[in-house]
């Protein structure tokens, strides 16, 4: 039964990863190409360039998200690797929060200029939702490590 639950969750992260991957592919060259007004196109670029950084950091985070979850089913969840895997989720969730942060002061240019001030707001939702993610996994990354010297603590014990 745990097994079909982690293939379930390595469904989903692949999941995740593949409308990012269209988007990238199709979606922001389609945008830089045809900017909705011209005028601000020069705008655009440094918010476009800044979602493409992004997305290393996006599925290096994916990448040790299924590398968590092969720990797993090998029965390896309460080792060095996991607590490894989830440092490097959480520093790339940082990453990620970090770039949008930084993209900010271009998203306000854009919503200035097309007079949106909804756009912020939808700016600042990678920003709170990476930070979560990165939250969680350090909650997550000290529990594990927490439990693993416990039971080191243990193995010693007689």
């Amino acid at each position: 039964m745990k097994r079909y639950s982690t293939i379930f969750l390595k469904i989903a992260v692949i999941l995740i990863g593949i409308p990012v991957l269209a988007l990238c592919i199709f979606g922001l060259p389609w945008l830089a190409n045809n900017p909705v007004n011209p005028h601000y196109a020069h705008m655009l670029y440094p918010i476009l360039v800044g979602i493409f950084v992004s997305v290393v950091p996006f599925f290096v985070a994916l990448y040790q998200a299924l590398r968590l979850l092969s720990y797993i089913d090998k029965n390896k969840a309460f080792s060095e690797l996991s607590v490894k895997a989830l440092k490097n989720i959480k520093y790339c969730a940082i990453t990620i929060s970090t770039l949008y942060v930084v993209m900010m002061p271009f998203v306000y240019l854009v919503a200035e200029k097309d007079d949106a001030p909804g756009l912020i707001i939808m700016g600042m939702v990678p920003v709170f939702t990476s930070m979560v993610i990165a939250v969680f996994s350090a909650v997550l990354q000290r529990l594990l490590q927490e439990a693993i010297d416990i039971k080191s603590e243990n193995d010693l014990t007689v």
